[in-house]
C-alpha cells in the first residue's frame, strides 16, 4: 500500500533520551520513553520507506513553510557532555514534489539547501525536533530511513498548515512509496515556576485541551484555539499538529501512547494508523 502508512505526534526532550540522561534522571520521563519506544515498533511494523518530519526547531523563514533539499541531514545532541549523533539520507525526490503541491495548494514555500552549492553533497544540520524523535523511528535503522524536513511557518494562517498537511498527504499517496508522517511537538512550556518560561495555568490549560482532542480523534479543532492562548501557553506544538490533522483528517485511528510534564514542559507520544477500509 502507497501512500501514509503511519503516523505519530511525538515529543524531542532530551530528558526522554536514556543516553542523555544521567543515572538519576533516568526515570524522570520513563513513561515518555515507554511511548517513543512503542512508536519505534509500530513504526518497524509499518515498514514505512521514508518519513515527512516536520520540525519546530529547524529554519525559521517568514511567510513560508520551509521544505528542507539537501542530500542529507545531520547532527548531534548534546546533554551534560552526553552526547547523541545521527545522520539521515533525503528523499530529495519526495521533497521537491511536496514543494511543487503546495505551491499548487496556494501555500507559501521555499526549499532550503545548507553548505556545499550542488545539492546531493550538501548537508542540512539536524536540529533537536527532528532528531530525538528519528533516534527512536528510523534514524537507527540500517540503513537509515529517508527523511523529508519540513519547517512549519507560524506567522501563516492555521488554515494554511492545515492545507500543508493535506498536500502531504497527496504527494504521499502519489509517490508510491510507504510513507510516515511525524509532527515533532512539545506542548506548554510553563508548568514549572523554576523553568526558563515561569509558570503560567495556560500550559495545563492548554495541554487538557490538546490530549483530549488527540484521544477523541478531534484534532481539526485546534483551528479554533486562540494564537494569544498558544502565546500564553508557551506551546511548541500547534502549527505541527494542523499539519498532522490535515493529513490524517477523518481517516486514521489515534491512540495516544503517554502524556507526561515531569519538568516544565509537555510531552505527548501519539500512533495514527489508517482506518481499515
Amino acid at each position: 500500500m502507497a501512500g501514509l502508512v503511519i503516523a505519530a505526534i511525538a515529543p524531542h526532550g532530551g530528558i526522554a533520551v536514556a543516553e542523555l540522561c544521567v543515572p538519576s534522571e533516568r526515570d524522570v520521563a520513563a513513561a515518555t520513553r515507554a511511548g517513543l519506544e512503542e512508536l519505534g515498533r509500530r513504526f518497524e511494523a509499518a515498514a514505512p520507506e521514508t518519513v515527512v518530519l516536520v520540525t519546530p526547531h529547524n529554519v525559521h523563514v517568514e511567510g513560508s513553510i520551509a521544505v528542507i533539499a539537501t542530500g542529507e541531514l545531520g547532527g548531534s545532541v548534546e546533554e551534560d557532555e552526553r552526547t547523541i549523533s545521527l545522520s539521515c539520507p533525503v528523499d530529495v525526490d519526495l521533497a521537491r514534489d511536496l514543494r511543487d503541491e503546495l505551491k499548487r495548494t496556494g501555500v507559501s514555500v521555499v526549499t532550503v539547501s545548507f553548505g556545499s552549492n550542488r545539492q546531493a553533497e550538501a548537508s542540512m544540520p539536524l536540529d533537536w525536533g527532528a532528531l530525538i524523535p528519528l533516534w527512536f523511528v528510523g534514524g537507527r535503522w540500517s540503513p537509515p530511513l529517508p527523511v523529508v524536513l519540513v519547517s512549519p511557518c507560524r506567522d501563516l494562517a492555521p488554515s494554511l498548515h492545515v492545507d500543508a498537511g493535506r498536500a502531504i498527504a497527496k504527494v504521499a499517496s502519489a509517490s508510491g512509496k510507504r510513507v510516515a508522517l511525524v509532527a515533532s511537538a512539545d506542548h506548554g512550556h510553563a508548568h514549572d515556576p523554576d523553568g526558563p518560561y515561569g509558570f503560567d495555568p495556560a500550559s495545563a490549560v492548554y495541554d487538557e485541551q490538546v490530549l483530549a482532542l488527540t484521544r477523541a480523534s478531534r484534532l481539526g479543532e485546534l483551528i479554533d484555539f486562540d494564537p494569544a492562548f498558544v502565546d500564553q501557553a508557551q506551546a511548541d506544538s500547534w502549527w505541527q499538529l494542523l499539519v498532522l490533522h490535515g493529513a490524517t483528517e477523518h481517516r486514521f485511528d489515534v491512540d495516544v501512547l503517554s502524556y507526561e510534564a515531569p519538568t516544565y514542559f509537555g510531552m505527548m507520544c501519539a500512533c495514527l494508523t489508517p482506518k481499515a477500509s
